[in-house]
């Protein structure tokens, strides 16, 4: 019997490896081309896929952060998973006031410099519009979604998705333009191994 285990193992090992390769392999690379209504490049735009049928999240664990420097936000536009926790250090030579009133995340930092106490979770999906109370030009937006898989496009209107997993999923899109309450646009995506799609928004690109 102790033979028959020993002749097992060697199989058993080959198939661990065979079925870790194989997990590695599932996961792909999908490009995402963003267009306005004329047809050109959008960038700032936040795309991203949720598996069909939901599930398959992954618990967000890093921390983010939202900088305020010459009385700006930076990033424009972030996106992050739901429960992740986003740090606002001030470095400019005046004091700020961030806060949002946003269904999907409202909350006050009080007038203060340097980087705050504690960064502020947010824990539910949607779009959070940021702003300061002392300048009213400073604006930024977050948002929130329920999936791992997402990223915002670069100057040539383009996001990389990283290890999405074979499978069917909602591809959707976001621009800081549309509506604080006007849903994503969205549409079908299959994937089956690095991928290339390209959604279009009704809206005209703002220029980096």
């Amino acid at each position: 019997m102790q033979k028959k285990n020993m002749r097992r193992a060697p199989l058993l090992t080959l198939f661990l490896l065979w079925a870790g390769t194989w997990a590695l392999s599932a996961q792909a690379a999908v490009s995402v081309q963003v267009l306005d209504s004329a047809g050109q490049p959008v960038p700032n735009a936040v795309v991203y896929a949720e598996p069909a049928g939901g599930g398959g999240a992954i618990k967000a664990a890093r921390q983010v952060e939202i900088e305020q420097k010459n009385k700006t936000f930076i990033p424009l536009v972030t996106v992050v998973q739901t429960g992740t926790a986003i740090l606002f250090p001030n470095h400019d030579n005046v004091r700020h006031h961030v806060y949002s009133f946003s269904p999907a995340k409202t909350f006050e930092l009080k007038l203060y410099s340097g980087v705050p106490g504690s960064p502020v979770v947010f824990d539910k999906a949607g779009t959070v519009v940021l702003g300061c109370n002392i300048h009213d030009e400073m604006v930024a937006y977050v948002q929130v979604v329920n999936t791992p898989h997402f990223g915002v496009s670069e100057r040539n209107g383009v996001v990389k998705l990283d290890g999405i997993a074979n499978g069917r999923y909602t591809l959707k899109a976001w621009y800081f333009t549309m509506g604080p309450n006007q849903a994503a646009v969205e549409q079908p995506l299959e994937v089956q191994g690095d991928g290339r799609a390209v959604i279009k928004l009704n809206v005209k690109a703002v220029p980096l």
